[in-house]
């Protein structure tokens, strides 16, 4: 029973550490992406393993 209550904690605290680092990030603005967006509709859609049409 101790195992299991000592495998609980240690990923209640790894989760809530991933949540810490997660909150921060974005707080951060390492998700913000303002250009992306706005020029996204110059650029063409290319097709990477297209054939030539013959």
């Amino acid at each position: 029973m101790s195992a299991l209550i000592l495998l609980l904690s240690v990923s209640l605290l790894v989760a809530v550490g991933f949540l810490i680092a997660f909150v921060w990030s974005v707080r951060k603005g390492q998700f913000d992406d303002d250009y992306t967006p706005s020029v996204r509709i110059l650029f063409d859609d290319n097709e990477k393993n297209s054939s030539p049409q013959s």
